[in-house]
């Protein structure tokens, strides 16, 4: 009864937020294309049993299926760490009241299994289940198949969070867990170690044996355990109050910026504030993630008379960073905006600033995704293409659409589940920055040529960079009619 009222209390902070009814528009957008993702995944589903008996002729489907079950706990212990909100729970109005310390701790653990989001891919495994593994075992070993997969989702759900509690969601935690996921698959490919082979024999072991569902609980088990023990060191606030005294804070410097006057220090500001705040360091961590977005098509023969998707596929990986940083580039300021516009700094410099740091992250991703250069000289000419179109066009237009933006922002939540800002603005211009490019050079590449579709894009681009300056002047002028409209609306959410 007492998890039953705080379920409910839960739920009516949750609808009685300013946020649910702002945000109920994107919400039911949202909704809409869940339920369209369901019905993919579903029809995945019912067409999967094929799919893997074309596969391998050794092996049956549910035999493939195991074989990448712990591949799948490991991309999802990945996406998880970088993703995945911790959940949070006002834990002082409970502790004067005569309930257990334990009970709000399993209540604070236990929630996050409850959402359905953790269940979606249940669409494909119960219609494979039901179609493939009774065919070729039984109903019992299908439910067991179906239960196994449950459990390893609350493996991965429990211990990403305690991965991120113990060790943090700083970029080096991430870029350890990465390097081990890398290395893994690194010897997979080369042959010297096989997690497909040890997969296939653990979970063969707990779908076909009666008892095999034991090791998949007992998994469950050590993940709720070190969760557990975590929360019995650091259950009380001055635990850690005292870890954040002992630990020396650490200040990134950017003295290289000092060179370039006041435009140099915003950037250093804005810098600063990516690297400390939770919701924009989990947009850098999705930004080094997408990077490896061009290996799905790149490597694929059945993309290379398809340009208008190559084309799309350069665009997102040399402007992933700039694109969704840039959509909310003053609205990340939204919590300090007020006090923005009372220092001496001209609108000029401030929108300066903003600009050159989308510049710069459209560089730094050009220079990494250059190893797509060995696929191909096609390859090349796309990239270049889309790194001064993103240049001439999309920064301006980023900076356009920010200042339409008006919603307050909490940088100390993480991107996962989080649509805080968002708005049916975001998808306006989503559209003309990466489909409208698209489009024109599909079209151009089938009624003329690719170089034709290209030429145009890169002397737009041109075009775009050798009026920077009438473009900013613009975008000045727009900024002293929107900034009041702006301020406003960042106080709402306050």
């Amino acid at each position: 009864m007492l998890i039953l009222n705080l379920v409910i209390q839960e739920w009516k902070k949750s609808y009685r937020s300013q946020g649910f009814y702002k945000n109920l528009a994107v919400s039911i957008m949202l909704g809409l294309f869940t339920l369209y993702m369901a019905a993919v995944l579903l029809f995945l589903g019912f067409s999967l049993n094929e799919i893997l008996e074309k596969a391998d002729n050794k092996l049956n489907p549910l035999q493939l299926f195991n074989g990448g079950m712990l591949y799948v706990m490991l991309i999802g212990l990945v996406i998880r760490f970088a993703m995945q909100q911790l959940n949070t729970f006002n834990l002082p109005p409970y502790q004067v009241l005569p309930i257990k310390r334990s009970l709000l701790v399993n209540f604070l653990l236990l929630k996050p299994l409850t959402s359905p989001i953790n269940y979606f891919l249940l669409l494909v495994v119960i219609p494979f289940s039901i179609k493939s593994v009774v065919g070729y075992y039984s109903v019992a070993v299908a439910v067991r198949f179906v239960v196994s997969f449950i459990f390893l989702v609350w493996f991965d759900s429990l211990m990403a969070a305690f991965l991120k509690r113990k060790y943090g969601s700083n970029l080096l935690s991430f870029i350890l867990v990465i390097l081990v996921f890398a290395g893994i698959a690194a010897l997979e490919y080369f042959k010297i170690f096989s997690l497909f082979a040890i997969s296939g024999t653990l979970y063969g072991f707990i779908v076909l044996k009666s008892y095999g569902l034991i090791v998949s609980f007992a998994m469950v088990c050590a993940a709720f355990g070190l969760n557990k023990w975590f929360f019995s060191q650091n259950y009380y606030p001055e635990n850690f109050n005292r870890k954040m005294t002992n630990d020396k804070a650490s200040t990134v410097e950017l003295s290289f910026l000092n060179r370039f006057g006041v435009i140099g220090d915003l950037i250093s500001l804005e810098l600063k504030l990516i690297l400390r705040h939770k919701r924009t360091k989990s947009l850098l961590y999705m930004s080094a993630i997408f990077l490896f977005y061009g290996l799905i098509f790149y490597t694929k023969k059945t993309y290379e008379s398809s340009n208008g998707m190559l084309f799309f596929v350069a665009m997102f990986v040399t402007g992933f960073p700039m694109i969704t940083y840039g959509q909310w580039v003053i609205s990340w300021d939204s919590a300090h905006f007020d006090s923005i516009m009372t220092k001496n700094i001209p609108i000029r410099t401030y929108l300066n600033a903003n600009y050159y740091l989308m510049v710069a992250l459209n560089i730094i991703c050009f220079i990494i995704t250059s190893a797509y250069f060995f696929f191909g000289t096609k390859i090349i000419y796309m990239h270049l293409t889309a790194f001064i179109f993103n240049l001439g066009v999309n920064v301006p237009l980023l900076l356009l659409g920010a200042m339409y933006k008006t919603k307050r922002i909490d940088l100390s939540k993480s991107s996962s589940m989080n649509y805080q800002g968002m708005t049916y603005k975001n998808y306006l211009i989503i559209f003309p920055i990466i489909f409208v490019p698209m489009i024109v050079v599909a079209v151009l590449s089938y009624f003329a040529s690719l170089w034709v579709a290209l030429g145009t894009l890169s002397i737009i681009g041109l075009a775009g960079i050798l009026l920077r300056k009438p473009i900013l002047n613009s975008l000045v002028s727009l900024f002293h009619d929107r900034k009041y409209k702006l301020a406003e609306g960042f106080r709402e959410g306050e």
